[in-house]
């Protein structure tokens, strides 16, 4: 048995060279203890995405996202259609007082607010809002579309 220790966080060229398969392994892991299923979103299926109207990830993916939004609002807490309409959903999830920085020693997605959409067969089953800032990530918020709360999505995102 060999253990080496690599550093994540700046990632270490030898972190960066085993990261599929650390991953695959963390894979196997949680389907064989935590049975989650081998459809559970994986790193190709996550997508980070400047919130910026400028953006167009963003402004092609806003419509899917509000209405997701406006579907777990409705299913997880109860708030009526009025209350979480696209208006709600910008001031709520997209307005953000933070200014987007690509500082030369940055992470390369730069400094900002972001929305981290998780896409399953070509649309967004969940979205985790998050700041990213110089000593920290930030997370804002967590939507996810009810019908697959099966795969625990705000673990995975937490976790991710």
């Amino acid at each position: 048995l060999k253990v080496r220790v690599v550093r994540s966080s700046p990632p270490s060229s030898q972190f960066k060279a085993t990261f599929q398969e650390s991953y695959q392994v963390y894979k196997r892991y949680q389907m064989a203890i935590h049975k989650d299923p081998p459809d559970k979103p994986t790193i190709n299926q996550v997508r980070l995405v400047p919130v910026s109207f400028e953006d167009p990830q963003f402004k092609s993916s806003f419509s899917q996202s509000a209405a997701l939004f406006a579907k777990y609002q409705m299913a997880i807490h109860k708030d009526t259609p009025s209350d979480c309409g696209e208006n709600e959903f910008t001031r709520f999830l997209c307005d953000s007082p933070l200014e987007a920085e690509n500082a030369p020693n940055g992470p390369e997605c730069g400094y900002g607010s972001f929305h981290q959409q998780y896409w399953l067969d070509g649309k967004i089953i969940a979205v985790g809002v998050i700041d990213i800032l110089p000593y920290c990530v930030s997370s804002v918020y967590l939507y996810y579309d009810p019908a697959y709360s099966f795969l625990s999505l705000g673990v995975y995102s937490a976790l991710r």
